[in-house]
């Protein structure tokens, strides 16, 4: 009989091996690669013959839907986040930080539910029930109809969601803890995980329950375990922020019933989370309108616009080689505005060190916010504080040219609302308001931009109030 084969997979980022080593090939991790049974476990070598397979039944694309597809927390930001609500038979993965709050807007998320007659299950695999009730206790959810489990092992966890009733949402917190008879290895490792979270979605797609999963995060922040398990479920959130701030972001990274790119802005309190309407208020709250060095971005993020301060400090050092310090941007990207600087508009910051910060901890992906930087660069280079009702958005090329963005009404909409009655943007926007003629300043290139904000010292106080 031939001997079982076995196989070395890092727990890390699921790189198969076929012997043992101490660092691995694929993540680069030490003492991350474990022996496992590939006979055991969802997704595994074909260890016993194939058998004949049972034919399906072919329907069509039209049909009547029995029930809403869609379930509302009435939590508005969770909603946005995911598109207007939980899809019935999905299953979502939450991933975060420890301690970031992923269990706190579970919780509250349940407790909303079952208030609007939804029944929902929780099940913990890290904390005791005395656990879970304190917290909704403090959360105010004490006296909902949620029903609760401590369980880890995946056959009893479906055998008790099934019995009685189908349930609405089901909250497995989390997949790492999760283990199955199916697989020999330890709770945690690559096969047990796929193990668990193939299980819960196939019980999600069979009776159109709502799962949500909470996924532990890896030190470079992404979720623990295969990457794999991110294909299989159909959404996928992060909730994130800064330990240092009260605000957290819901942020949908991949979702297949609604758009991506979205957030949602949660308040971290005593009581919970509370949810933020109007973030951009959140971030402009604490804004110093007279200091040089700071500009207004207006952003999007999926289909909100948000508004966030972009803070630059720009000072001589004695260093050769001087610092390059960014907080909520991609430092490459700073490179490229201060290597555009220099060739193109003759800004030597050579001598000079950049720091350059978000305000409030927010984080800035999209382009469109290298005209902001460029300014505030500029700003607290020369000593020169920005017009305080001006907003600013366009994508810097290499050439020096200002190229147009999308969601130009909105980020203008948006501006408006909070009080800012100019921008400056680039030119030709493809999609600008009628009627506002005279409130924006249209650039084409970055050294018209910095030829507006170095002439503005020459002007009266009286110009420089209208920008």
């Amino acid at each position: 009989m031939a001997k079982a084969k076995t196989q070395f997979i890092c727990q890390n980022c699921g790189t198969v091996h076929s012997r043992w080593a101490g660092k691995c090939d694929g993540c680069g991790e030490w003492n991350t690669i474990v022996e496992e049974d590939p006979m055991g476990g969802i997704g595994s070598g074909p260890g016993k013959a194939p058998k004949k397979g049972r034919p399906v039944t072919l329907t069509s694309l039209s049909g009547e839907i029995e029930e809403a597809p869609r379930i509302p927390t009435g939590m508005g930001e969770l909603d946005r986040a995911t598109g207007g609500g939980f899809v019935r038979g999905s299953a979502v993965l939450i991933g975060g930080d420890p301690g970031i709050g992923k269990s706190t807007l579970l919780m509250q998320a349940a407790a909303a539910l079952a208030r609007r007659g939804h029944r929902v299950i929780y099940v913990s695999g890290e904390e005791a029930v005395a656990q879970v009730r304190l917290r909704a206790q403090r959360l105010g959810a004490a006296d909902t109809d949620v029903l609760l489990a401590a369980e880890t092992n995946v056959e009893d966890i479906l055998a008790t969601i099934s019995e009685g009733k189908r349930p609405d949402l089901v909250i497995i917190d989390s997949i790492q803890t999760l283990w199955s008879d199916t697989a020999d290895s330890a709770p945690g490792t690559v096969t047990q995980v796929r193990t668990g979270v193939q299980a819960m979605i196939r019980f999600a797609k069979q009776t159109g329950a709502t799962m949500v999963l909470v996924g532990h995060v890896t030190k470079e922040g992404q979720i623990a375990g295969p990457r794999v398990v991110e294909h299989m479920v159909d959404a996928v959130l992060y909730f994130e922020g800064d330990r240092g701030h009260h605000y957290r972001i819901l942020r949908t990274v991949k979702n297949r019933f609604g758009p991506t790119d979205e957030i949602g802005v949660f308040e971290m309190s005593d009581k919970g989370l509370r949810e933020v309407a109007n973030p951009s208020e959140l971030f402009l709250g604490e804004r110093n309108e007279k200091a040089p060095g700071a500009a207004v971005f207006a952003g999007m993020e999926g289909t909100r616009p948000v508004l966030v301060e972009v803070q630059a400090l720009v000072a001589a050092t004695s260093l050769g080689t001087p610092r390059r310090a960014v907080v909520g941007w991609d430092s490459s990207r700073l490179a490229m505005i201060l290597a555009v600087l220099e060739a193109h508009c003759g800004i030597r910051l050579g001598q000079h060190d950049v720091y350059l910060n978000v305000a409030g901890g927010y984080r800035i992906s999209e382009p469109a916010a290298d005209m902001a930087i460029a300014s505030a660069l500029v700003s607290s280079l020369a000593g020169i504080a920005l017009p305080a009702d001006c907003v600013y958005f366009g994508e810097v090329s290499l050439s020096g040219a200002v190229r147009p963005v999308a969601h130009t009404a909105q980020r203008l909409k948006e501006a408006e609302k909070l009080g800012f009655s100019a921008a400056v943007l680039p030119a030709a926007s493809p999609d600008l308001p009628k009627g506002s003629a005279g409130k924006w300043r249209e650039v084409d290139s970055l050294p018209d931009l910095v030829a507006r904000i170095a002439g503005s010292r020459l002007k009266a106080p009286t110009d420089q109030e209208d920008g």
